[in-house]
């Protein structure tokens, strides 16, 4: 496993119920498909592979064969979601259509963004993304981004507002895009690198609206409940999106000069999986049977109940991730199981660990953006402790994860005490 303390976070906030959803999806991965690909698979060579199945070790086996089935099937489990989700999708664009352009009343608690400026905004960003030099978008695939847009960001809004963030299908929304943007792009002649580029670039591009647009409708609702005035939370919004925009794009930029994507540094799964949906639609060589085969086990998960994404993302993840989250998930389901009869004691916990969690998935990307500078000035060599003649190796990174993990527990413990 990694031991990282972002990932332990993840788990402790996600729960033990959905981290065990994860664990599932990459034991079948790695102990089930890979075993019997290499004992049934004998000599036979496989494509994407070079080499016989038989010869072939864990890593090269997943990132030859299991990558394209956990793609399968996460695709699958985002197109299920948005299925089970047309009938709340269709009343909700009924009702965006029906009320489009009509005040909410003249009240301070009533009182949104003037449409006509909503408008323009909207009009010189689409100008920039043709005219930038730097963005290869042209004004049909413009045309394609406001129309999914604005559905998705109707869509996305609407579902977080009724029912919660965790019913936001960003990941189906995206892939959705992908896969029609990129058959849309090579029907019309744009192929090759450029129409690759382009079409991830609109799926980024439709990812991020759908995202932010029910992050907003959740703010929106906490305001509505303690009677903010709305077009100043977005005014606030406006402000929050550009700022972070341009510090996430130059750590983008940072973390590819330190590492490079896809590199055993910077694996960067999520964006792996929208370049092998792109590429592989582009240019007609993505091994369908194994993408069928994590559909239909995406499928056959859906029919006995258990929810697909995330069994589908473990699936498609290397196990080393889903191992330390499912050690989060289990700390977490050991104070709610000590606090059982206590309902508020346990919210306590709960509410204490999610804190501690968050801080830790905040520390770690501030230290990793601290490495990629180290790296990028070479300065990562003078401070790796192998050069000194010290190396922990596993076992070290093993016992400082149980300490880190005892630590955790102790601070979480401790915090609940007080409150009591």
């Amino acid at each position: 496993m990694d031991v990282l303390p972002a990932l332990v976070g993840v788990g402790y906030i996600c729960g033990a119920r959905v981290s065990s959803y994860l664990l599932g999806g990459a034991m079948l991965a790695w102990f089930v498909i890979m075993p019997m690909m290499v004992l049934f698979g004998g000599n036979t060579i496989l494509f994407p592979a070079t080499e016989a199945l038989s010869t072939l070790d864990p890593w090269t086996l997943w990132g030859s064969y299991v990558r394209y089935i956990g793609a399968g099937a996460v695709a699958a489990g985002g197109i299920l979601s948005l299925i089970k989700s047309l009938p709340l999708i269709v009343s909700t664009f009924a009702k965006a259509i029906k009320g489009f352009g009509h005040a909410g009343g003249n009240e301070r608690t009533a009182k949104d963004l003037p449409m006509k400026y909503l408008i323009i905004g909207i009009a010189v960003l689409i100008l920039a993304l043709c005219l930038v030099p730097s963005i290869p978008i042209g004004p049909v695939a413009a045309l394609l981004i406001v129309i999914f847009g604005f559905f998705f960001a109707t869509v996305s809004a609407r579902m977080v507002g009724l029912v919660g963030s965790s019913n936001n299908p960003v990941s189906g929304m995206a892939i959705a895009t992908l896969l029609i943007a990129t058959t849309f792009l090579k029907a019309t002649g744009n192929v090759g690198i450029n129409g690759m580029t382009t079409a991830i670039c609109i799926g980024t591009i439709i990812c991020i609206i759908a995202a932010i647009a029910g992050d907003t409708s959740q703010d929106l609702k906490t305001g509505y409940i303690i009677g903010s005035t709305p077009y100043r939370q977005q005014i606030g919004e406006l402000i929050g999106v550009t700022c972070s925009g341009l510090t996430i794009g130059l750590v983008l930029y940072l973390f590819n000069a330190a590492w490079t994507y896809g590199s055993s540094q910077l694996p960067a799964p999520q964006a792996t999986l929208m370049k092998m949906v792109v590429e592989g639609v582009m240019n007609g060589n993505l091994p369908w049977g194994l993408v069928l085969i994590g559909v239909f086990i995406a499928i056959f998960i859906e029919i006995i109940g258990i929810p697909v994404l995330p069994f589908a993302i473990g699936l498609y993840l290397p196990i080393h991730l889903s191992i330390p989250i499912m050690v989060g998930g289990l700390i977490r389901l050991f104070f709610e199981k000590r606090h059982a009869k206590n309902e508020k004691k346990k919210e306590d916990v709960i509410s204490n660990g999610i804190l501690y969690s968050s801080g830790m998935i905040a520390g770690e990307g501030l230290v990793g953006i601290l490495l990629a500078l180290f790296a990028v000035f070479g300065l990562d060599s003078k401070i790796n402790l192998t050069n000194y003649g010290i190396n922990l190796g596993n076992t070290g990174g093993c016992v400082f994860f149980a300490i880190f993990v005892a630590i955790m527990i102790f601070f979480i413990a401790k915090n609940t005490k007080k409150k009591a």
